[in-house]
């Protein structure tokens, strides 16, 4: 997740009428801090308590790109655990029923920012 998808995400809460209505103050502030001070997320626990607001979002702004982010995010995590059990991790069979995962993947592919290509391999 980076800078750019934050601005894409607040631009469409805002064109939404949702940034005030579906936020409080303080996840509205910890996307803005963000959005001033981090150009690429590495923090885990950021990464985790933004996507949470993300998808507070995304659900209030609309509910079909939820389901949309949801079915792509599903073919990608399949391509990764996939190709995650070959390179010998076990425990990857299980991420595809993460969902927080799925949608992680799938809001970033509607954001233009695929992690997998069609080729089956790692950007």
């Amino acid at each position: 997740m980076t800078r750019q998808g934050l601005i894409k995400i607040k631009a469409r809460a805002l064109r939404g009428k949702v940034w005030f209505k579906a936020l409080s103050r303080v996840e509205r502030g910890i996307i803005d801090l963000t959005i001033r001070c981090v150009e690429k997320i590495r923090s885990h626990r950021l990464e985790k308590t933004l996507f949470n607001i993300i998808n507070k979002i995304l659900k209030t702004l609309e509910p079909e790109f939820s389901e949309k982010a949801e079915k792509i995010g599903h073919e990608i995590a399949r391509k990764i655990c996939s190709l995650a059990m070959e390179w010998g991790n076990l425990n990857a069979s299980t991420w595809m029923y993460d969902l927080n995962f799925v949608r992680f993947l799938g809001v970033n592919a509607l954001n233009g920012m695929s992690i997998i290509s069609d080729g089956g391999n790692v950007n």
